[in-house]
């Protein structure tokens, strides 16, 4: 006869660490991001990054209608590049 104990704290740490791994992921397929979204990834105030490096002609945006869409690969490397000037 087989017999099989599962230690039911593990599983739900495994399962948790992967539902957040999935979250993360998610969150990286996005193509475009909004002002709030940008907000949101870098943890910075919209008012702190319109001041540090929204305005820079390197920044990557573009305005549509009364919206600022902002490709969220290339905010990434731009946010990368800008810290390490910092």
């Amino acid at each position: 006869m087989l017999s099989v104990q599962i230690d039911e704290a593990v599983v739900e740490k495994q399962f948790r660490e992967e539902v957040q791994k999935r979250m993360e992921q998610l969150d990286r397929s996005r193509l475009l991001w909004d002002m709030k979204e940008l907000c949101r990834q870098t943890s910075m105030s919209e008012s702190f990054i319109k001041e540090q490096f929204f305005y820079d002609k390197r920044f990557p945006k573009v305005k549509v209608g009364r919206k600022w869409v902002i490709p969220a690969k290339a905010a990434e490397e731009f946010i990368i590049q800008w810290l390490s000037e910092q």
